[in-house]
């Protein structure tokens, strides 16, 4: 049996969205007894279970007493308001025991070198203040995700739309699928208070992918033009060394290959 399937307390994914639906995904198939939420649960989480869905609004007092207490809580969403954070957690009638928060790499500052977990954060930022709040105070553990990508979200798409410059400019991303699998082994394995940087651990340029979709799949590209800046490079050091997760994929452009295939 697996071990999360022994832990007393279920798992709510507290805002389910294009990665919280993936962690719920995984989290039933390693035995956790699991919930996720959104605003419309029977809008946005259609495809799960009626039973797995609950509702819940952080601005709406009235639907935290629909999440157990108590519970392992996984957030999936921007924790912008420290002052409804704060009550929320306060609301609950027992501490909770695992507390698990997606943050963002754009938390931090930009750096020549390859940014790590003790690269100086925006702590001007809202998010990154309630964040670094829960972590100092609750024990929670913070994985800073770089640009996410996967089926619905594919990054050749983004070329087509326009929505990406053909720059110089140091891009990061991961898998949706580590993403989720990356968050459920911190949530068992890491230290209480700990953070860890989560991309690829391979930084490249957004020319060299325009360069890949162009001769590869024949994807209309923008002209090279200059980036405002260089962007940033992460360092996975501290996820491969102290977690020593391992990727199911860890090659971006044969996953982009893969997500092209399977939806032209």
């Amino acid at each position: 049996m697996d071990q999360f399937s022994l832990l007393p307390h279920p798992l709510v994914i507290l805002g389910a969205g294009y990665t919280g639906l993936r962690v719920y995904q995984q989290a039933i198939k390693t035995g956790w007894r699991v919930f996720a939420t959104s605003r419309q649960p029977q809008i946005h989480l259609s495809n799960i279970p009626k039973e797995h869905r609950l509702r819940f609004d952080l601005t709406q007092p009235e639907t935290w007493s629909n999440i157990p207490d108590p519970a392992y809580l996984i957030w999936s969403f921007p924790t912008i308001s420290l002052k409804l954070v704060k009550n929320f957690l306060l609301a609950r009638s027992k501490p909770t025991d695992r507390m698990l928060i997606m943050g963002s790499t754009s938390a931090y500052l930009p750096d020549e070198r390859p940014i790590t977990e003790d690269t100086p954060l925006k702590l001007h930022l809202p998010r990154v203040q309630t964040e670094e709040y829960l972590r100092t105070n609750n024990g929670a553990v913070i994985i800073r995700l770089a640009g996410l990508y996967g089926p619905g979200r594919h990054v050749f798409d983004w070329i087509r739309k326009g929505k990406i410059q053909n720059t110089r400019k140091w891009v990061n991303l991961l898998h949706v699928e580590d993403a989720a699998d990356i968050c459920l082994q911190a949530l068992e394995q890491a230290s209480d208070g700990s953070t860890y940087l989560a991309s690829d651990g391979h930084p490249r340029t957004w020319d060299e992918i325009c360069t890949v979709a162009s001769e590869k799949w024949k994807i209309p590209i923008p002209a090279r033009t200059s980036p405002p800046h260089s962007g940033k490079q992460v360092s996975i050091h501290k996820l491969r060394t102290g977690l020593q997760y391992t990727f199911h994929f860890p090659d971006l452009f044969q996953a982009l290959d893969h997500i092209e295939v399977g939806s032209s």
